[in-house]
Order: structure tokens, then C-alpha cells, then sequence
């Protein structure tokens, strides 16, 4: 049987864009929104691919009146207008579809549903079944058992679809699906400002029509005197009979259109693949290039256009070859002077640490044009380059060193002179971009790796070879041979390709790098810090195994009080952790106040709960419950499998290319976001202890974020505090209150704390209402009393949204670039998302840029020094050494020195320091 998918493109493209939707929408690199265009084509290739259909079609609305508008003036009058960043995705759809060779029909004074229903009957009189893809349920009415209705529902690009057809209709609403039409005739529509008869909403009207069929015949009957109507609903239909008529006539779909267009005409046909592959790769839609097969496509001048815009040769070297093995060190050390180096990465779970391999070595010789692939078919491999990684007078390209330098310690060898990192470049260039290799080639050097590894593979890149594998840190520590695991490297022209890539990468992005006046902050910050992240990883933060245990069996007898408590009070047993249950026992057992439900029941979020904490104490109960299970999942049995076995230490991953502030990340685990506000989640840091005869030394950034605002915004008040060592949130409550600062109470430093640091985050009268507990016009009248006292940083704050809107971006001190695209948006939430961010990275930013140039400073100057020191951790402000207690003071008085001069401001820096036997008493 033939099959036949019409689709509403309007609708669909709709239902799309508020799926795939949120402060941070689909957006190439341009700046253009595409969340709506990929959303619409993953719902429309499932549809495909599930029906397989013969025939398709795509309708959408025309700007011009339809026939309803001319008949009533009202019609669709409420609608708003399509949000811009959808409006612009409406050409970029079509232009996808004709590519595709889908025919698009738009006709003149009619609607997209209008040529759904007539192309619908069409295939229905000829035999084909009929399936129509809406997001309206107003094309119910159109479902026969030939015709049915596919309701998407997208979240995040993952689609699933409500099937409709006579049948579903009449069990979902108990009419037949014509009948639909005289439902809506009586009740109306809000949506399309469809104005029914009043009084009568969808159960009314549903329980006329089934027991009259039609308006018509309710009319005859009321007429008649016959009609089971009485009251106001039977002097609501009589005086608004003319509302129901021409409420059913708007409602009723035109199945007649004039449509040219004939079945033949929207039979499938072959896509033009190679415009379908241009326009996916300028949208960034890699999935869907992968899904169809679409890499490789296009005429041979093109594939032979793109290999030459990567000629180089691979020449393989067999490791055992001492002679090709010493050319190449002889070559390097007298000609090259510098190596461009990509070793192939990947993660591999072994006994609960994630370990890097190297499974080739590839260095490009810019000289002669040719990559070295080397097979790392044993780990001497690196030992045998030992004196070029080692050597200081060669410089080092890569990509992702920090991960080439873990992997080198572990096998006693020390990267030197490490210059250039292109994901770094990348990451400096635009810090809200992927910094995927295959994204930096692409942009800079507009070259498909994809499309030239499948132009230029060989056979034998699909063999599997075997090689003894070094797990991370058991070399160093044990000297011992790891188990042999086999490993497949099939890809030695993509590695050899990456590697003469980032040869090629150097001059583009460092061009880039010097004409945004980027190229201090990637020379002097960034790239230094790629060694001082990669020893913290290295050194990693001791942790007392049978201690950690203990604390985690403190938070399971306290969660078994807890439970036994929560249920007495429900009095009843019950799953705490189920949201469902948990909502019955507060909302219909206990009557507490429903604040907001959801399609799966009442919702439990902590903001909901935080706003029932007076209502009755099992709310108390339960967030104290939550956070020890929160503790306990995360922070105890999360952390225990992270201990290396080797090491009895935890080696957290430190990332520099996460954040768009610049800030630094920690991941696996992630140490920065270990509690600290309930006391059990304090206690997990007493686990983290020092080496014997060694302590820990914290120094912490008072107040940095604070102190950067008042040096950029030069707020007199502000600056007068750090000037003269005044307490910023006591003179603040001072100024805003209008009372001496030796009066300000403790509750009133407190909500000044809170508005202060909230203005670095641009926080909403909203926002600080919810934290200090007061009304949200208390809590604007707080914010323009501080910022009418602190002018300067009102008037920061207008300049840089201004000066963001203009510019497209905003910097720190250090020329830190931020593009906020998100200014321009028509959605007022994500333009209150932009501002934030235009207000906060230069503040954020900038302390982060000083906290890397401390780090930096503190790193050397303990070499230097010979200090036996190592820096162990970085969070936010804070940071801590690992010291010998014989070195404590030269090291803490280093500490100190570098963070309070990491930068010359118009006020000071401060650093408060402290010594510790364990990370919890180091404050």
C-alpha cells in the first residue's frame, strides 16, 4: 500500500524551536539560530524513516489574510509574532527541503491545514494511506481509518509521536473526529481567538455534540423545545447561535483548495546530497552528515580541491629501524628546532582511574612537508624521543597538552618548551565554541577532516595490533609491566592529518590571536599554565581511604534516622526518593499547598519544598534527608573509586577550556564543588590530608570579584573601603540604610553581603527577594538605594550592556574576549541571560585571569627557590600547597607575594593564609 506524509511545516517548526529551546539555543558560529531547523528534521527523518512513505509534502502559512480573516476580523488577532530567532530559520528550512527535492506548497488566502486536509482527501480517494505530521490538534477532525494524525512530542532532539486516527479519536473525546468541528463551534479556541458560545467550555460542548451530533440539530431541538438545555447555558446558546455558526465555519479545515501540484509531483525522490552536505556542514548538523553517509559526497574537483588544501606525506617509521629512528632525532635537533606532535588519545577504564594512551606518535617536519606516523607498538616509543620531548631548545606544538604532559611523566618524561596548543588557541579565540580539533581545522583552515580521512584512507588502517600499555602513574610509582590489552589504531591518516594540521594552525589563529589583542593573555597566562594544571593533576590531593568510609557510614545511619523520622511524620512508609510518592504523601495526605505540578504529578523541586518549610516539619526533614543522600552518592561513595591504588591519591583532571569566563574546572572528580555549607559535607574535606611531615598552606583571595568591580567600575565608596581596609559589606549596609557603619547589625551585613556579591551576577529583585526572604519590591527598593549609592557601578553596568550590544562582546583587563550574541535575541529571557553575562565575565574573568597569573608566579618562584612545594588544588579564590613543614615559611610567604601582586589595581589585592594537617582545618 502507497503511503503519503504531509507535514505542517508552521506547526512543526514551532513545536521544534520551543523543544530544542533555552538560555543557550542551537547557534552557528555566525551568530544564526538553528535550533528550530535541526529539531524539525530529526522529527521529520524519524517520521521517514518509521513509514517509509512514497509520497511527501510540507505546508506552510503565508504572511497574507486567508479566508477566515476576511470573514472575522478577530481571527488569530492575539497571536503574537514569531519570535525573530524562529522567523529567521523559516527560509533555512525551506531551502533544506528543496534540496532534499521535498515538495513545499504554500497557497494564497488559505492555511497550511487547509492544504493538509485537501492533500489528505486526495490520497485518501486514491487508495494510499495517509499520515499528516502536526503539532495541532485542530487536524483531529481530518482522521479517517486511512487518515492519521502524528503528534510529535522533541526534547532535545529526541523524538516520540501520539498517534490519531479515527479510532484514537473517538476513544480520546467520544465523538466521531468530524464531529470535532461542531465541539469547537460551541467552546471555541483561545489559541486562534475562535470566539464560541460563552459559558461553554471542551466538557460541555463534547457532552452536547454527543448527544446532538451537530449545532444544527441542537438549534432544531432548542427551537423545538425538546432540547435537554435549561438556565444560563440555554440563554447562552440561544442569544449566541450566530457564534457558534461562524465559530464552526472558522473551525472547519478546507478540504477543497485549488492545489496544482499533483501526486506525482510529491513522490520521494533522490536528495541533491552534495548542496544537502554544504548546508549541513554550515549549520554544524555533523549527526545528520554521519546518519545519511553524506562525508566523501560531491564532484571530483571538489574532493581533489579539499586534499589539496592538506598535501603532505606520511611516512610510517618502524620503531625497531634505528637508523630512520636516529634520522629523525638528528633531523629535529639540527634543522626543525620545533615539533608538531599529535599522539593519539583515548579514555580507558582500568582498575577505577581513567588512564590516557598513546597509541602513535605523529610529528610533522614543516621542512620537508611530510608526517613521521610512528606505531606505539611497545612504550619505548617515548623513551626513545626522550631527548626532543626533553630537550629545552626545541619548541612543542599539540593539541590538548596537558594530556601529552600527564602521559609523558608517566613514563619519566619531562615536556619542555611546550609553545603552542591549539585547542588553547581555539579556546582564547572564542571561549563559547567547541574546541574540538575537527571544529579548530574546520574554522581556520576549511578543511573537512572527516571528508579527507575518508578520501585518503588505506586498507590497512583497519587492522588491529596489540601493545603493552602503561597505566597512569604505575611506572613511576612501581616500575611494574601493566597487563596486555589489545588496542586497534584505524585511523593513521586522521592522526598524521591532525598533526600537520596543527602545524598549519599556528598562523591563522596566532594572526587572529594579535588582531582581537588576545595574544599576551595565550602567550604569557594560558600556555604557561598548561605545565603548573598538568603537575596539580600530576601531585593530586592525598585522601584518608578508612576515614572516608567512616564519614560515609555517619551519613548512612544518619539517612536511616531520617527515613524512620520522615515516615512517622507521614505516617506511613514510603520511597523518599520517588518524586510520585513523595507528592502524594505532601499534597493529598498531608494537604500541604500545591505550588506547581507537572504531566507526571506534583513537583518536589527544593524551590518548592524551600517555600513549604513552615507548613509542616517533615519539609525540614526532607531537604536535610536529600542533602545526605546528595553527600553521600557524590562525595563519599563518588570519590572512593577515584583513589588511585598506586598513589592512595586522587588525581582530578584540571581543564582551562571549559568555562567562558576563563575560570579553571575540575573534573573526575570534580574537587571544586565539594559542600560546605552543612557540617558532614565539611567533614569529607577532613579526609584530604598532606603527606607525613608535610602540611597544607591555603591562601584565599579576600574578596577579589569584588575588588576587580571597583577597580574597573572606580566607584568612589567601593574604592574607599578596599582603600582604607574598611569592611565592604558593613559600609554598604551603612550607605544603603543611611545609619553609622559602627551600627550596622549582623542581619544587615548579611543582606548587603548578598546584594553585593549579587551584582556581580547581575541578580533581580527576583533573585534577592528569594534569598533574603523579603517582598520583591523590598528587594528592588534595596538594589536602587545600593546602586544609587555606589554610581559608578550603575553606570558600569549600563556601559558594558551598551558597549556589549554594540560590539557583539565584552573583555577583561586582559583582553579575555566574550561574544554575547544572545543581546540581540527577541526572547526577553535570553536577552536577560546576555546582559548578565556582558555585567559578570569582565568581573569573573578578570579574577580568573589573576588567579592563573598567580598560579604561574607561585609555581616558579618555588622552583626557583628550591621550596620543597607543589601546588595541589585551585578552587575559585582559594588555593593550596602541599609543603614541607621545614619549608613552611619561605613557601607561604612566596604564596602570599605572587597573589597579592598578580596585578598592579587601584586597590590592593588581599590574600588571607593559613596552615592545616587536613584541607578542613586550612581555613
Amino acid at each position: 500500500m502507497s503511503k503519503l506524509i504531509v507535514v505542517d511545516g508552521n506547526s512543526i517548526m514551532n513545536r521544534a524551536f520551543y523543544g530544542i529551546m533555552g538560555s543557550k539555543m542551537l547557534m552557528t558560529k555566525d551568530g544564526k539560530y538553528t535550533n528550530a531547523v535541526y529539531g524539525f528534521l530529526a522529527i521529520i527523518f524519524k517520521v521517514i524513516e518509521d513509514l517509509n512513505p512514497d509520497y511527501i509534502a510540507v505546508a506552510f502559512d503565508l504572511k497574507a489574510p486567508t479566508a477566515r480573516h476576511l470573514m472575522y476580523e478577530g481571527y488569530k488577532a492575539n497571536r503574537k509574532g514569531m519570535p525573530n530567532e524562529l522567523a529567521e530559520q523559516m527560509p533555512i528550512i525551506k531551502d533544506i527541503l528543496r534540496k532534499m527535492n521535498i515538495t513545499i506548497i504554500e497557497k494564497e488566502g488559505y492555511e497550511a491545514d487547509d492544504v493538509l486536509g485537501t492533500l489528505a482527501k486526495r490520497g485518501e480517494a486514491q487508495g494510499i494511506d495517509v499520515t499528516i505530521l502536526s503539532g495541532d490538534r485542530d487536524t483531529f477532525q481530518l482522521a479517517t481509518n486511512k487518515v492519521t494524525i502524528r503528534i510529535p512530542r522533541t526534547k532535545v532532539g529526541k523524538t516520540e509521536v501520539d498517534n490519531f486516527n479515527r479510532d484514537k479519536v473517538m476513544e480520546t473525546y467520544g465523538v466521531e473526529p468530524k464531529e470535532l468541528i461542531e465541539v469547537k463551534g460551541l467552546m471555541g479556541d483561545s489559541s486562534d481567538n475562535i470566539p464560541g458560545v460563552p459559558g461553554v467550555g471542551e466538557k460541555t460542548a463534547l457532552n452536547l455534540v454527543k448527544q446532538y451530533k451537530t449545532i444544527d440539530n441542537l438549534y432544531k431541538e432548542i427551537e423545538a423545545g425538546t432540547a435537554d438545555v435549561k438556565g444560563k447555558l440555554k440563554e447562552n446558546l440561544v442569544n449566541n447561535k450566530d457564534l457558534a455558526e461562524l465559530s464552526r465555519t472558522l473551525g472547519t479545515i478546507n478540504v477543497e483548495v485549488p492545489i496544482e501540484e499533483s501526486m506525482e509531483d510529491l513522490k520521494v525522490k533522490e536528495w541533491d546530497k552534495e548542496a544537502v552536505l554544504n548546508v549541513f556542514k554550515e549549520l554544524n548538523f555533523v549527526r545528520f552528515i554521519d546518519r545519511f553517509s553524506l562525508r566523501g559526497i560531491g564532484s571530483t574537483s571538489q574532493a581533489e580541491s579539499e586534499e589539496n588544501k592538506a598535501r603532505f606525506t606520511i611516512k610510517e617509521i618502524d620503531i625497531s629501524n634505528n637508523e630512520e629512528i636516529a634520522n629523525i632525532i638528528n633531523t629535529t635537533n639540527s634543522q626543525m628546532k620545533l615539533i608538531y606532535f599529535f599522539g593519539k588519545n583515548t579514555l580507558k577504564e582500568s582498575k577505577n582511574i581513567i588512564k590516557k594512551e598513546i597509541y602513535s606518535l605523529n610529528i610533522y617536519n614543516a621542512e620537508t612537508n611530510e608526517v613521521y606516523y610512528i606505531k606505539a607498538l611497545e612504550t619505548k616509543i617515548l623513551s626513545t624521543f626522550k631527548e626532543l620531548f626533553e630537550n629545552e631548545k626545541i619548541e612543542k606544538y599539540g593539541y590538548s597538552m596537558n594530556e601529552d604532559y600527564v602521559q609523558l611523566m608517566e613514563n619519566g618524561i619531562k615536556l619542555a618548551n611546550i609553545k603552542y596548543d591549539a585547542e588553547i588557541a581555539g579556546y582564547v579565540l572564542n571561549p563559547t565554541n567547541k574546541v574540538a580539533i575537527n571544529n579548530i581545522v574546520s574554522e581556520y583552515l576549511n578543511l573537512d577532516v572527516e571528508d579527507y580521512v575518508l578520501n585518503n584512507k588505506e586498507e590497512s588502517e583497519v587492522e588491529e595490533t596489540k601493545s603493552k600499555q602503561i597505566n597512569l602513574f604505575d611506572q613511576m610509582q612501581a616500575g611494574s609491566d601493566s597487563n596486555e590489552v589489545e588496542i586497534k589504531d584505524s585511523n593513521k591518516t586522521r592522526n598524521a592529518l591532525y598533526a600537520y594540521c596543527i602545524g598549519k594552525l599556528i598562523t591563522p589563529t596566532i594572526e587572529k590571536l594579535k588582531e582581537i589583542n588576545s595574544i599576551e593573555l595565550f602567550n604569557n597566562i594560558e600556555m604557561p599554565l598548561v605545565e603548573v594544571l598538568a603537575q596539580m593533576q600530576i601531585n593530586g590531593m592525598y585522601v584518608d581511604r578508612a576515614e572516608l568510609v567512616e564519614i560515609g557510614d555517619k551519613l548512612k545511619a544518619s539517612l536511616e534516622t531520617l527515613t524512620a523520622e520522615i515516615h512517622e511524620l507521614a505516617g506511613e512508609d514510603f520511597n523518599i526518593n520517588s518524586t510520585q510518592q513523595l507528592g502524594k504523601i505532601l499534597f493529598e495526605k498531608l494537604q500541604l499547598p500545591v505550588i506547581k505540578k507537572t504531566k507526571t504529578g506534583y513537583s518536589t523541586d527544593v524551590d518548592i519544598l524551600e517555600k513549604l518549610k513552615n507548613k509542616h516539619p517533615i519539609i525540614d526533614k526532607i531537604l536535610e534527608y536529600r542533602s545526605l543522600m546528595k553527600l553521600n552518592s557524590t562525595y563519599v561513595e563518588g570519590l572512593l573509586p577515584c583513589i588511585n591504588e598506586k598513589t592512595g591519591r586522587i588525581h582530578s583532571f584540571f581543564h582551562q577550556t571549559i568555562t567562558a569566563t576563563g575560570r579553571i574546572s575540575s573534573t573526575e572528580p570534580n574537587l571544586q564543588n565539594i559542600p560546605t555549607r552543612i557540617e558532614l559535607g565539611k567533614q569529607v574535606r577532613k579526609v584530604f590530608k598532606p603527606k607525613e611531615g608535610y602540611i597544607y598552606i591555603d591562601a584565599d583571595y579576600s574578596q577579589i570579584e569584588l575588588r576587580v568591580l571597583a577597580h574597573i567600575s572606580k566607584d568612589e565608596n567601593m574604592m574607599h573601603a578596599f582603600l582604607n581596609d574598611e569592611d565592604i559589606h558593613k559600609q554598604a549596609a551603612s550607605k544603603v540604610l543611611g545609619i553609622p557603619i559602627d551600627e550596622v547589625t549582623k542581619e544587615q551585613r548579611s543582606s548587603a553581603k548578598a546584594v553585593n556579591f549579587g551584582i556581580v551576577y547581575g541578580i533581580s529583585e527576583f533573585g534577592l527577594a528569594e534569598q533574603l526572604g523579603i517582598t520583591r519590591k523590598a528587594a528592588q527598593e534595596y538594589i536602587n538605594q545600593y546602586l544609587e549609592k555606589y554610581s559608578g557601578i550603575k553606570q558600569f553596568m549600563s556601559d558594558i550592556v551598551e558597549e556589549a550590544k554594540k560590539k557583539g562582546y565584552v573583555e577583561t583587563l586582559f583582553h579575555r574576549r566574550r561574544y554575547i550574541p544572545e543581546l540581540t535575541s527577541n526572547n526577553y529571557m535570553v536577552r536577560q541571560f546576555g546582559a548578565r553575562a556582558a555585567m559578570n565575565t569582565p568581573i569573573q574573568g578578570t579574577a580568573a585571569d589573576i588567579m592563573k597569573i598567580a598560579m604561574i608566579n607561585v609555581f616558579k618562584k618555588l622552583k626557583e627557590n628550591n621550596i620543597d612545594a607543589k601546588l595541589v588544588l585551585q578552587v575559585h579564590d582559594e588555593l593550596i600547597l602541599e609543603c614541607n613543614i621545614n619549608h613552611k615559611d619561605e613557601a607561604a610567604k612566596i604564596l602570599k607575594e605572587n597573589m597579592e601582586n598578580a596585578i598592579k589595581m587601584d586597590v590592593p589585592l588581599k590574600v588571607e593564609t593559613s596552615e592545616a594537617i587536613n584541607w578542613y582545618e586550612a581555613k
